[in-house]
């Protein structure tokens, strides 16, 4: 699991005070998940989701593969995905509105993203969780500047320990 690709134009806190309750975000990203058997195809037993957080705290879930759907042996797939909200729920508390508050100082925050589900293959019996966390340091585009001028380095998300049989 790696993410190739990815922008923020906008991270903001909305509510005030000390204890923020949403996050206005406008966030894209690319994806790639390549199924490295090359025998044999997965199939979703759950549902593939990826979740977005900041500081801890979940503020977004972004369906990449629903339940059922295959993913052919030794082959990758691509999710691009563009999400964003004016007022995304989320739970900072003090100690969290303070870390964004370092963060927007710098310009550059840290994002989160964990992709869970759960595949079987096809010769197989046992169901296997894959757990992949991305941690993603993303520079918040200046007003007036394009997306494009800012470059991303690749990341390589690191895979939870695979279960028995997995």
């Amino acid at each position: 699991v790696t993410v190739d690709d990815a922008s923020l134009t906008r991270l903001a806190l909305v509510g005030g005070g000390t204890t923020a309750t949403a996050l206005a975000y406008n966030l894209s990203l690319t994806l790639t998940i390549r199924n490295p058997n090359w025998a044999m195809a997965m199939t979703n037993t759950k549902p593939l989701d990826a979740a977005y957080s900041f500081d801890g705290q979940q503020f977004d879930r972004v369906r990449l593969a629903g339940d059922g759907d295959k993913h052919p042996a030794g082959k990758t797939r691509v999710y691009r995905l563009t999400s964003g909200s004016d007022a995304a729920p989320v739970s900072l508390g003090n100690a969290g509105v303070a870390e964004f508050g370092k963060e927007n100082a710098t310009g550059v925050f840290e994002v989160v993203v964990a992709v869970k589900g759960e595949v079987k293959y096809t010769a197989r019996v046992t169901k296997c969780a894959i757990e992949a966390t991305c941690p993603l340091k993303l520079q918040l585009a200046p007003l007036g500047q394009a997306p494009a001028a800012i470059v991303f380095q690749k990341v390589n998300c690191k895979l939870a320990k695979a279960e028995k049989n997995c």
